[in-house]
C-alpha cells in the first residue's frame, strides 16, 4: 500500500521532538506533504527538506492528496483545529490532552464517525520503556497475584509554580501530565471501579495546579499515579507489587531525554537502558528466601504508535487508543480538577 499523505497544524516542540522523528524513519508508511505554522517568517525548529512550510491553513484543508493531518498546536487549540480538520475530510490525530472537556471530545467522535473518518489522541507513552519492561514483569507471573502498582512523573522544577499567577484548567499541570499517565493505567486495566482524587494547588488558590495524586481501584487491584513540581529526588518511575514480591524501576523511559539531546532514533543507543538501570525484581524462592535481580529494560519506540496507526488507516484495523479510553481519561481528568480556582 502506497504511504499516507501527511501534514501536521503547528511546528513546535510537539511536531519536531515527539511526532517526526518518528514519522520520518517510516517512510515507506507516511509521506510528510506539509507542515502549517501561523507565522512563517520565524523558525524555532530547522527546516526539513522536501517539507511544504505555510501559513496559509487551506493549503492544508483544501488539498485532495492529504489524508491525514496531526494537530499539535497547544492544548487550548485541540478543539477548534482538530473540528477543521474533520470537517475538511481528513483523518486527525490529536496530541494529548484531547481536549478540554468530555463534551468537546464526544461531539468530535460523533463527527467524525458520521464522517467515515478516523480522529484518535496521541498516546505515545503507552511504548514507554518502564512501562514496558512492568508489562513483562506481570506477564511472567513471577510477582503472583498483582496487588498493587505506583507510578510516578516528578519534577525538581520549583520556578515553574512560582512564577505563575493565574489558574487555568486546560493548562493545568493535572491536565498536561495525567493525560500520559491515565492512560497508561487505562490500556493496561482498562476502566476503574472507582476513582479517589487529590489535585492540589500547594501555592494557594489562583495559582498553578503543581500536584495530584490519584488512587484508581480495579477489583483487589489499587493503581496509584503521581506527580509534583517539588521532588528534589524524584520517586521511582514505578513500582509493582505482588503476593509473590515486587518490581522497581527508578528510572523512566530514556527517549525523551535523548530527543532534547537530538538524538533522533536512527541513533544505535536511542533510548535504551545502561545495565546500571535496569528494575530490580524482588521475588520468594521456593524456600521462602528472597531472591533479587536485575531485569534488562525493554526498550521504548513511540513510532510503535504510527506503525498501528498505518495498519488503521490502510487496513481497517482496530484504532490502538481507543474512543472510549479518551473519554473515561477526560472524565477523570474533569472530575478531578473541577473544584480548583
Amino acid at each position: 500500500m502506497k504511504p499516507i499523505v501527511t501534514a501536521l497544524i503547528g511546528n513546535g516542540k510537539s511536531a519536531n521532538r515527539y511526532q517526526l522523528p518518528y514519522i520520518l524513519q517510516r517512510k515507506d508508511k507516511y509521506n510528510v506533504k506539509a507542515i502549517y505554522q501561523r507565522d512563517c517568517s520565524v523558525f524555532k525548529w530547522k527546516k526539513i527538506e522536501d517539507i511544504h512550510y505555510t501559513d496559509q491553513l487551506n493549503q492544508l484543508l483544501d488539498d485532495p492528496e492529504i489524508e491525514l493531518i496531526i494537530v499539535t498546536l497547544p492544548s487550548h487549540l485541540h478543539y477548534e483545529y482538530a473540528k477543521k480538520v474533520l470537517e475538511a475530510g481528513k483523518h486527525c490525530v490529536v496530541e494529548k490532552p484531547f481536549t478540554e472537556t468530555l463534551t468537546q471530545a464526544k461531539e468530535l467522535f460523533d463527527l467524525a464517525r458520521d464522517k467515515g473518518l478516523m480522529i484518535q489522541c496521541y498516546q505515545n507513552r503507552r511504548f514507554d520503556s518502564d512501562l514496558l519492561t512492568a508489562q513483562k514483569v506481570m506477564r511472567s507471573g513471577a510477582l503472583g497475584d498483582l496487588q498493587e502498582m505506583e507510578l510516578s512523573f516528578d519534577y525538581d522544577r520549583p520556578e515553574v509554580p512560582l512564577s505563575s499567577t493565574s489558574f487555568s484548567r486546560i493548562h493545568s499541570y493535572y491536565y498536561g501530565h495525567a493525560c500520559h499517565s491515565l492512560d497508561q493505567v487505562i490500556s493496561m486495566f482498562g476502566k476503574p471501579d472507582r476513582v479517589i482524587y487529590d489535585v492540589r494547588q500547594l501555592l494557594g488558590s489562583g495559582r498553578l495546579n503543581d500536584y495530584f495524586d490519584l488512587d484508581l481501584f480495579f477489583g483487589s487491584i489499587k493503581v496509584s499515579i503521581k506527580s509534583s513540581f517539588f521532588r528534589v529526588v524524584p520517586r521511582p518511575s514505578l513500582v509493582v507489587y505482588g503476593s509473590n514480591g515486587m518490581f522497581i524501576k527508578t528510572k523512566k523511559d530514556k527517549q525523551e531525554e535523548h530527543l532534547k539531546q537530538f538524538l533522533w532514533p536512527d541513533w544505535e543507543g536511542f533510548g535504551k537502558d545502561d545495565p546500571e538501570e535496569y528494575g530490580i525484581l524482588n521475588v520468594r524462592d521456593e524456600s521462602g528466601q528472597i531472591q533479587s535481580s536485575r531485569v534488562e529494560t525493554v526498550t521504548g519506540d513511540y513510532g510503535r504508535y504510527y506503525d498501528v496507526l498505518y495498519q488503521t488507516l490502510r487496513y481497517n484495523e482496530p484504532k490502538l487508543v481507543k474512543d472510549e479510553h479518551t473519554l473515561w481519561q477526560l472524565e477523570y481528568l474533569e472530575e478531578g480538577i473541577k473544584d480548583l480556582k
